[in-house]
């Protein structure tokens, strides 16, 4: 087949989104089942696997449902309905929860044994001590907080709260009544889940869930009642947000309202002990009004996110992983040095985790108090609970700055959050922007304007990651802080356009998404394209969370096609195909799945050895590059394209936690036979203690790989 014949748009090539996320789930699920892993590293995978699925259901199942109720019959990039989508991950859905018990009950559970912890399931397993210790604290500290529901005439059906944990049971008086009516009590979430049980033999470390203890204390809740039965249920609900930001005449207010309408949405997904009683189980049915495939019989405890709490148990450290360095220094700035100094000596690139997230912090509360700080700028998309970057901005609009702020009120899942930020923003007399309506603002970018003896000068700082200094320690991301002017100029175009209407006639570095950052990414690719068709180097390396734009793969594609060398690290969704005859047989798609979050998008191109290097906080999805604002930025320092490409090689090395695609669309451990062993996290880690006590970052380094073309 000649390559003008071929159409690389064909739904034949592409992998359906939402198979293409379970995929990516079943890799978290095999770091659970992996042995060479620390058994509470396992715990913690599983649980995470347990937590995405459950945003997964949420959102993206709920979305497939909201498409099937409207009529939708677009077809997706791999050709199928919303309906053949939803037919196809519940299946999958099934025998993933499956998988995650069976790891649970047949790996973790006999392994916690081993080490001399007990998990407690059943009220029989206790011994006469325990059992007079969990029935006098029931009495002391559980029973005030529980509220006991009846359901009858008067009473009608409770609304059960998305992720809640529920007891549902059935009772009947004790005289005169025949039939048996329904009852329910939520598992209260202000009571620790897991309770440990005092040792009274020194036999190990023995403790019990906090829905088995009200279980078996029903009748002291229900007490002129028989418990015909009691079973524990979840209820998954669709929490997707529906704004119409056009009819809405405040933004925050109609935020606020929708985010108290996502813990009553439409039930999706119920939940339920496999040994439930049939007649209990038909109640709760008839009631959520769930179909027989939204029902999920779990064989062991319901929510499997209760492994992140035994996690947390203390007395336990041998069994976790101890050989991730901490967060090190930022070698180019020392630890009393005003970091506007540093800036000016050159770019300066963070590479985090593995780099302190100070120096960010730093430059804002630094602007706060400088008295030669004229403005700051910043977007803000998702900031941690006790956001030292907040306090500095309110700090800096009480010292007389100008202190613009944008505040992402539709990032899903912080949305009340960011409405409390901004709140208290405004108050403290920032400006605050909410975004433009009918996009989200995913940038990452601060600008400090500052008056010096030279004139006004601009420091940026632009990064993969958000503002957040708690997710900072677990993604992976880069930053660079620069004083370059045209970068000074973007950035200062980036905030007018944010603010009110103005868009500069041109751009100097910032490629900005929706405007034309598709379109750089298409053209670049091309480009690498003829360098290949004229016999010059072509080679992409593409590192990113997410690819599934219809546009960029076919372009991708078609430069396969052409010869270019691709290889794309991608940590989650990917709906490119590898190893298509004519197509994609240059194309190669790892993912890697460790420690931290894989979370930055960098972007390498050769382009006939004069090779160009970017970091975005876009990935290649349809949402990012048209239904947001996001940007792309150029490595330009020599030096830290070195340490870019550094980051790129090392992963396209790892032996230790990558999975490859074969040309079954399938992620396999890599091969390690004949290979060093590398743990691109482990590594990166090492070269962070390493570069933090040089005093020149890039000495020593631990691995070095082969450099890209120089220009």
């Amino acid at each position: 087949m000649s390559k003008s014949s071929i159409d690389f748009r064909d739904s034949k090539f592409y992998m359906n989104r939402e198979l293409s996320w379970l995929q990516f789930n079943e890799r978290v699920l095999s770091e659970a089942r992996d042995h060479k892993n620390p058994l509470f590293e396992r715990l913690k995978f599983l649980s995470i696997s347990a937590s995405n699925l459950d945003e997964f259901f949420m959102v993206r199942v709920a979305s497939l449902i909201d498409m099937i109720n409207a009529g939708y019959k677009k077809r997706d990039i791999a050709g199928m309905t919303a309906e053949e989508q939803l037919a196809e991950v519940t299946a999958a859905l099934h025998k993933f929860v499956d998988q995650q018990y069976n790891v649970y009950n047949k790996s973790l559970l006999p392994q916690l044994e081993q080490q001399g912890i007990h998990i407690v399931s059943k009220w029989s397993e206790l011994t006469e001590e325990e059992t007079k210790f969990i029935n006098r604290y029931f009495d002391e500290f559980i029973y005030p907080v529980l509220t006991p529901m009846a359901v009858d005439s008067s009473r009608p059906f409770p609304l059960i709260r998305n992720k809640t944990l529920n007891i549902g049971a059935l009772v009947k008086k004790k005289e005169g009544e025949k039939e048996a009516t329904f009852a329910t009590v939520q598992v209260p979430s202000v009571i620790p889940r897991i309770m440990e049980l005092p040792v009274y033999d020194n036999g190990g470390r023995r403790v019990i869930f906090l829905e088995t203890v009200i279980i078996n204390n029903m009748k002291k809740l229900f007490l002129n009642y028989d418990i015909v039965c009691a079973n524990a249920f979840r209820v998954g609900r669709n929490a997707d947000l529906s704004i119409d930001e056009d009819e809405a005449e405040d933004l925050l207010k109609e935020i606020e309202k929708q985010i108290k309408k996502r813990q009553w949405g439409q039930a999706i997904r119920l939940e339920v002990d496999h040994n439930i009683d049939k007649k209990l189980l038909k109640r709760i049915v008839s009631e959520l009004g769930i179909s027989e495939n939204e029902i999920y019989r779990i064989e062991g405890p319901l929510d499997l996110t209760f492994l992140m709490k035994l996690y947390k148990l203390d007395g336990f450290d041998s069994l976790k992983e101890h050989g991730y360095a901490a967060p090190q220094p930022v070698p180019e700035i020392g630890p009393d040095e005003n970091i506007f100094a540093a800036i000016r000596r050159g770019d300066i690139l963070m590479h985090h985790p593995y780099q302190t997230f100070d120096p960010v912090v730093k430059f804002v509360e630094t602007a706060a108090s400088d008295p030669d700080v004229l403005a700051i700028k910043q977007t803000l998309y998702r900031v941690s609970g006790n956001s030292p970057i907040i306090a500095a901005l309110a700090k800096a609009a009480d010292n007389g700055k100008q202190v613009s702020v944008l505040v992402e009120l539709k990032a899903r899942f912080d949305e009340e959050n960011n409405i409390v930020w901004a709140k208290m923003l405004e108050k403290a007399g920032c400006h605050v922007i909410y975004g433009l309506v009918g996009l989200k603002t995913h940038c990452k970018i601060t600008l400090v304007v500052r008056k010096e003896e030279d004139g006004i000068r601009r420091y940026v700082h632009l990064a993969t990651g958000n503002y957040n200094d708690s997710t900072a320690k677990q993604y992976t991301d880069i930053g660079m802080f620069t004083c370059d002017d045209s970068f000074g100029e973007d950035a200062t175009a980036v905030f007018n356009m944010l603010s009110g209407y103005s868009e500069p006639l041109g751009w100097n570095r910032l490629s900005l998404a929706p405007l034309w950052l598709k379109d750089k990414i298409i053209s670049l690719i091309k480009r690498e394209q003829k360098h290949a068709e004229a016999g010059e180097p072509a080679h992409i390396v593409a590192k990113m969370n997410s690819i599934c734009h219809q546009e960029v793969i076919a372009a991708l594609y078609e430069a396969s096609a052409a010869g270019v060398k691709i290889d794309l690290i991608v940590r989650g969704i990917c709906c490119l195909k590898t190893g298509i005859p004519g197509v994609s047989e240059n194309i190669t798609v790892r993912s890697i799945v460790g420690n931290f979050l894989e979370h930055s998008r960098i972007f390498y191109f050769e382009n006939g050895g004069k090779n160009e290097v970017y970091a975005s906080s876009a990935d290649w999805m349809p949402r990012n590059l048209e239904s947001r604002v996001e940007i792309m930025f150029p490595i330009l320092n020599p030096d830290l394209k070195d340490k870019v490409w550094h980051i790129l090689d090392c992963e396209l090395h790892d032996t230790e936690k990558a999975h490859v695609m074969n040309n079954e669309g399938i992620y396999e451990k890599v091969d390690r036979r004949g290979k060093k062993s590398l743990n691109s996290q482990k590594l990166f880690g090492d070269e962070a203690v390493v570069q933090g006590s040089d005093d020149k970052c890039g000495n020593n380094r631990v691995f070095i790989p082969e450099k890209p073309p120089e220009e």
